[in-house]
């Protein structure tokens, strides 16, 4: 009997570059949670990867890492006696096959999150001098703290996380997540379907992206149809495009086919881990940036941005890129780990 759920992501890890560089793709956050996060939720027990059990998966039913999963899915799979069906309802669920389907997916995956966070709570009180629309779609976590602001949970529903700040003047059109410690600074114009990851700090106007945690959009600048990974920052006035000027389709970097291929109509950005973007930067449409790469220059971006470049063309060297990276994470009581040393100089190595 198979009673072991195991997440693979091996095959699938290339086409999800840069994101995936740096963690798994059961590691990713779509929605509220991360789709590895999605799994424990709903079958209430810790999920390992294949790759973490060291004497192999036995008779354990094994699921791709980049599947998010569904209410409908885990009724159809877990059988009375806690084993795994053999014929589960693959149909309802979405699949992130490549970076731009975490934005494409992100209003399915927070209305199904959404009951998965709150099962068995009580939302905190809206303060009075909060304004709201559909005030039972809103779901205030204890500790988050709100002020004059406006929550319209019409079009879906508004998660707010523990210790989550929302500013004076700050608009959030649902379905949005502002998770755990993540601040929303005043004036900030959020609209669905949008996450904010934990401990983001965010500004200026954002639609239908994802920030996986620990990065900041701080201050005035467009973010539209992107994925900003972790540990990054976009300086102020920094902008994305997410329409061509033809309307025509959107090509982005692959690194998986070596090339551009389509990405829908609508992309803005996808950043790796650690990049950092100069004030006034203006990212081309369907920009996909590496790991820890230092954007800065006159003009549009180029589409595609390695690891570790400096400027737009320059290698940033890799002692300076470490010191850089640690007095980031430092500002948020971080620190760059040996573990994380030692994938940086991969990653960098495999980038020259």
């Amino acid at each position: 009997m198979m009673d072991q759920l195991l997440l693979n992501d091996k095959e699938v890890r290339s086409n999800l570059f840069p994101l995936t560089l740096t963690r798994s793709a059961a590691d990713l956050r779509v929605g509220i949670l991360t789709i590895r996060e999605k799994w424990e939720a709903f079958l209430g027990k810790k999920i390992r990867l294949t790759s973490e059990v060291e004497s192999g998966p036995g008779e354990a039913f094994i699921v791709s890492g980049n599947i998010l999963p569904s209410r409908a899915l885990i009724d159809s799979l877990v059988k009375s006696d806690g084993s795994y069906s053999d014929s589960p309802a693959w149909d309802t669920v979405r699949i992130v096959q490549y970076p731009w389907h975490i934005f494409l997916w992100n209003d399915w995956a927070i209305r199904e999150d959404i009951g998965l966070v709150t099962k068995g709570k009580t939302p905190g009180p809206i303060p009075a001098t909060v304004q709201t629309v559909n005030p039972e779609n809103i779901f205030i976590e204890e500790g988050a703290v709100l002020s004059h602001c406006i929550i319209n949970a019409a079009a879906g529903p508004v998660y707010i996380g523990r210790n989550a700040e929302i500013m004076e003047g700050a608009l959030v059109r649902g379905p949005a997540a502002i998770c755990e410690g993540a601040v929303v600074k005043m004036g900030t114009r959020i609209y669905g379907a949008t996450t904010i990851g934990p401990y983001c700090t965010v500004g200026g106007e954002i639609k239908n992206s994802v920030l996986l945690g620990y990065s900041n959009k701080a201050h005035d600048g467009y973010l539209g149809d992107s994925v900003i990974g972790e540990w990054c920052n976009l300086g102020a006035g920094t902008s994305n495009s997410n329409v061509k000027n033809n309307a025509a389709e959107v090509n982005a970097w692959s690194q998986a086919a070596r090339g551009y291929i389509p990405a829908g109509l609508k992309c803005g950005i996808i950043m790796g881990d650690y990049s950092r973007s100069a004030i006034n930067t203006s990212f081309n449409t369907g920009a996909v940036i590496g790991v820890c790469a230092n954007v800065f220059g006159q003009g549009l971006t180029p589409a595609f941005i390695p690891s570790f470049t400096w400027g737009s063309q320059e290698k940033y060297a890799f002692d300076k890129a470490l010191i850089h990276i640690d007095n980031w994470k430092k500002m948020k009581n971080s620190r760059l780990s040996e573990k994380e040393k030692r994938q940086l100089k991969l990653i960098f190595e495999q980038s020259l």
